[in-house]
């Protein structure tokens, strides 16, 4: 059910980004490095080759109060040069996706329970947000920032589709507290001093 819903939700999105098949379907041979494709005869090809089970249960969000499950030809073999992506999220009460926004695609966000506060900021600075109820649909476009929150008194998850192979990620907070930018740059843009910008480079440095 959830993989069809992925499916359906990819035609909100439009034409890919990646580019088009040339193949009805490339299965990878996993005997070959992924750096040279190579497709599996399609005389070897089967039906589990286009079946994945696994996000058929939540992640554990118990200790973040968010849990994504992404989905990608990596772990999904039918899913190669398809041009689609998705993921699985599943939020405790009050749990966040934090800022982020995806380089290479749009995404579909469908709510299949809860209700999340859920959207994105243009290049204009203007948000536009609301609160999603279970079988809502909202659109991130390719390359800005969204967000999500759960505000409903029971856990949520939702199921996001991407109109790309390799969506990327870059969370907001890791990419700019959690890297090698200097914190004198970070002082001045935020208006923060060193002890502040310690604290959030100790939550968001990668360990």
């Amino acid at each position: 059910m959830i993989v069809f819903l992925a499916i359906f939700l990819q035609s909100f999105v439009g034409l890919a980004y990646d580019p088009d098949p040339v193949h009805d379907y490339c299965i990878p041979r996993t005997e070959f490095s992924s750096i040279f494709l190579s497709c599996k005869n399609s005389s070897l090809v089967t039906v589990d080759d286009f079946i994945y089970s696994g996000i058929k249960h939540p992640g554990n969000f118990k200790h973040t109060g968010f849990s994504s499950i992404p989905v990608s030809s990596t772990v999904f073999p039918g899913l190669n040069t398809l041009g689609m992506s998705f993921v699985r999220a599943d939020f405790d009460v009050d749990g966040v996706n934090v800022p982020h926004f995806h380089p290479r695609a749009t995404e579909t966000a469908f709510v299949l329970e809860g209700k999340i506060y859920s959207g994105f900021v243009d290049s204009g600075n203007r948000v536009f947000a609301k609160v999603l109820e279970k079988g809502e649909v909202m659109v991130f476009p390719k390359g800005l920032v969204h967000f999500q929150m759960n505000v409903g008194d029971s856990p949520a998850t939702i199921l996001g589709s991407f109109n790309s192979q390799n969506p990327g990620l870059v969370k907001i907070p890791s990419a700019v507290f959690g890297t090698g930018i200097k914190k004198e740059l970070l002082m001045k843009a935020f208006g923060m001093n060193d002890k502040e910008i310690a604290k959030l480079r100790k939550k968001f440095v990668p360990q």
